[in-house]
């Protein structure tokens, strides 16, 4: 399995934690000095389990049509740590992973230098060493990519693996497809809580909103309750208004319904409307929702 360079959080260390750190119980950080407390910082850094994001291609598929053949890879993602077990994967093929190597190469192509996609084959496509010696160079291309820091912050890097998927689930909830649609939307969300540590929290909003017009056409306002409310603090934090107005209509809505307190909500959603008077989009969520991907 290749991996990337370690992504590391390691926060704030209080005296609390700093005199935790020794079994033998070294004094309060008020009576050590400053190089003391700087040791015991770095050896705090060594303890911890730096996450990494996983990328493994652990099998291919050849497909078939009337006028074309081609081979699927299948990428599975995840997160190193003991606090992500789920494995999650996704179909792609090489002329996808072409498509994002480009778009890549237009944003960060300086940075890039040193990070090759393996080269097309014009011979041999389908024959197993070839495919076998291929899915090694894709996985390995992935963990050098994500190891560029621009990349694996770049809006790029979580679109490659799930913008397939958010099309499918759009167009199954455009055709009023909701359970196969919800499918796919889960695969989409798994997707992107493995790169949240390194995208900004609002990567999951579309998703959640997506999943909270499911459940609520599905006749499941406790499910649609609980993605809106979840979608809303990144959407409150980084300004959303066209889709914090309608998240908080939806909730006021399912609130009343499921017996919850609104109030607060219905009065959000109110001052929000008479502040932003004209701005604020009056589209519903569903409506926010069919328009996208499309």
């Amino acid at each position: 399995m290749a991996e990337a360079e370690p992504e590391r959080d390691t926060g704030d260390l209080t005296e609390t934690n700093l005199t935790a750190l020794d079994p033998d119980e070294p004094p309060s950080c008020s009576s050590l000095t400053t190089k003391e407390l700087q040791q015991n910082w770095r050896a705090a850094k060594k303890r911890e389990r730096p996450v990494r994001l996983l990328f493994e291609i652990p099998s291919t598929r050849i497909i078939e049509h009337s006028l074309s053949r081609y081979v699927v890879y299948e990428v599975v993602l995840m997160r190193s740590g003991s606090f992500d077990s789920r494995r999650v994967s996704v179909e792609r093929r090489y002329s996808d992973f072409s498509r994002f190597h480009h778009r890549l190469l237009e944003e960060f192509n300086e940075e890039l230098e040193e990070v090759l996609l393996p080269r097309k084959l014009l011979t041999g496509n389908f024959s197993p060493e070839l495919i076998s010696e291929r899915r090694l160079s894709l996985q390995d291309y992935l963990a050098k990519l994500y190891a560029v820091r621009c990349v694996r912050h770049s809006p790029l890097f979580p679109t490659f693996f799930t913008e397939h998927e958010q099309k499918r689930a759009h167009s199954l909830l455009r055709a009023g497809q909701f359970g196969p649609a919800v499918e796919q939307l889960q695969t989409v969300l798994e997707t992107e809580e493995k790169l949240l540590p390194w995208q900004k929290p609002t990567l999951i909003v579309p998703t959640l909103s997506a999943l909270a017009v499911c459940y609520r056409d599905l006749d499941d306002p406790e499910q649609a309750f609980a993605a809106a409310q979840r979608a809303l603090p990144p959407v409150r934090r980084y300004g959303q208004k066209h889709y914090r107005a309608a998240l908080l209509e939806l909730l006021v809505d399912l609130g009343y319904q499921l017996g919850r307190p609104v109030a607060q909500l219905q009065e959000e959603l109110t001052v929000l409307r008479d502040a932003e008077r004209g701005e604020v989009s009056s589209r519903s969520l569903k409506e926010l929702v069919i328009h996208e991907f499309t």
